[in-house]
């Protein structure tokens, strides 16, 4: 297909009166391309004469009718209206008379109004720890005016990190813009999406405390937040490439660094302004925060057993009193405090993320020695001595423990493991395991039974050892042949005894 210029060129040249021949080595195409353009100018289109056009109104009227389902639409045109009309056709018309189609909005520009906007976004990541990698969620905060971000890692992320998030990057900056701008997340909206959005009450009071109120864009608006998911773009390709992370927590301590004193003093790429002295500048525009704003906190009931331990969320906290009923254990982002009867009992600070199934007492404190009634028992010594077994065994660990393998509780398999093999030789259960990891064997009554068939082939291949009859010719076997009778005389007396009586 020809340009548009090039179509008005040959007809002009055309009714100039040059020929076709010399219009196509004029403008350089072949001469059939000439003819063709020639021939579409004189030829008059051709009109289908069984056309059915149907009436805008009357499409209009069935698509409220039937609630915008196409399928009877097409129902009752066929059968009320007798209009023979493919579904296909139809959708066709509805497409083109733009029935039952929202109205596309076109993107606006708005202004940077100091004191007005804030941006709040997560995103997902995989982040090597070491040599392992895991996935954590990124929550970020952004001044619109200012451009100062607040970016904070979590391996988790819920209502109430979220709340617990924005305390703590509010309570950094001080202050806090009218409105924050957010994608339509079920964390804080109820039902409804863009400027129909019903938020939770929970997280309408929370913002209230601080000052602002909440917002959530259009679906498939994300440049409203632009600002924000450039900070995410700005993360990939500035803050991870050349960095490396010992843990979460010194990934959220770069990360702080990072964008509240080194990507706070760098200029801007294009207004060379500098979001830490914007900042400045914005204050007066922005609400200030009170002095002092209680940190966000849930409460969970928890019973505590016979040794005095708390079960809270996969460790167990001992409590110094026998409390009777259910204590209230009130979490905090980072610690938790233990309550009974609106009496403080203890507070813990909470173990690192990866921590689970301890026992967590005091300071100075003896806690008891029972361990808790519903502690879980690891297999880690159990794992240890299995694979200083050999490199089998080390192979048929890392099998049992990877996601191919679906029994359901791995510990308890690993500990039976290993009082099987202290039930038989080093060689034979590493025979046996070589077998079940070769035919990926995980169950125990199956590797015993792998080991028995072991043991049954060896006895089939051991030597017949002759037998001899010259051990009946032995003068010790011969003086045993015979043996003095026994005396049985005092047990005669006691049975005619019991028949005289």
């Amino acid at each position: 297909m020809k340009s548009e210029h090039v179509r008005e060129a040959v007809k002009a040249l055309f009714k100039e009166g040059k020929r076709k021949k010399e219009i196509a080595r004029f403008l350089k195409i072949d001469i059939k391309t000439v003819r063709t353009i020639l021939d579409e100018e004189q030829s008059t289109p051709k009109s289908r004469k069984d056309k059915i056009i149907v009436d805008y109104d009357l499409l209009k009227n069935l698509h409220e009718r039937c609630d915008g389902y196409a399928q009877r639409m097409h129902e009752i045109l066929t059968e009320e209206h007798k209009v023979h009309i493919g579904y296909s056709t139809l959708t066709r018309l509805l497409q083109e008379y733009g029935i039952g189609k929202q109205p596309e909005q076109r993107n606006q520009r708005y202004p940077d109004v100091p004191g007005a906007e804030m941006q709040h976004d997560t995103s997902v990541y995989t982040v090597k720890f070491g040599q392992k990698r895991r996935k954590v969620v990124c929550s970020g905060l952004y001044l619109r005016f200012c451009k100062m971000r607040y970016v904070k890692f979590y391996v988790r992320f819920n209502r109430f990190m979220m709340k617990c998030f924005f305390h703590e990057a509010l309570t950094f900056f001080g202050y806090t813009a009218k409105t924050c701008i957010i994608d339509n997340t079920n964390l804080a909206v109820l039902y409804g999406t863009g400027e129909r959005a019903v938020f939770n009450p929970e997280m309408l009071a929370f913002a209230k405390k601080y000052g602002f109120q909440w917002k959530a864009h259009r679906i498939r608006l994300a440049n409203r937040k632009a600002g924000k998911e450039r900070n995410f773009f700005t993360l990939e390709t500035n803050f991870f490439p050349g960095r490396s992370f010992a843990d979460i927590d010194d990934l959220n301590r770069k990360a702080f660094d990072w964008a509240t004193r080194r990507f706070a003093s760098r200029p801007q790429s294009k207004t060379r302004l500098i979001p830490r002295e914007l900042f400045e500048q914005e204050k007066p525009y922005l609400v200030k925060l009170p002095a002092y704003i209680e940190p966000p906190y849930q409460e969970h009931k928890r019973g505590v057993d016979p040794y005095g331990y708390v079960a809270f969320d996969g460790n167990y906290y001992w409590v110094p009193i026998k409390a009777k009923g259910k204590l209230s254990v009130i979490e905090y982002e980072k610690s938790i405090s233990i309550y009974h009867n609106h009496k403080k009992l203890e507070s813990y600070p909470l173990p690192p993320w990866d921590v689970k199934n301890e026992k967590f007492a005091p300071p100075g404190v003896a806690a008891p020695f029972q361990a808790p009634r519903s502690r879980k028992y690891g297999c880690k010594e159990e794992e240890k001595q299995l694979r200083q077994m050999g490199e089998v065994c080390c192979a048929y660990l890392d099998y049992i423990q990877s996601t191919a393998c679906k029994i359901p509780q791995k510990p308890k398999f690993i500990r039976e493991l290993y009082r099987l093999a202290k039930k038989m030789s080093r060689s034979l259960f590493l025979k046996t395991i070589e077998r079940a990891f070769k035919y990926q064997v995980s169950a125990i009554a199956s590797i015993e039974r792998i080991a028995e068939q072991l043991i049954m082939h060896e006895m089939q291949e051991l030597p017949e050892i002759p037998l001899s009859n010259q051990y009946e010719n032995r003068k010790a076997y011969q003086e045993g042949r015979f043996s003095a009778e026994a005396d049985l005389r005092r047990y005669r007396g006691l049975i005619e005894g019991q028949e005289d009586g």
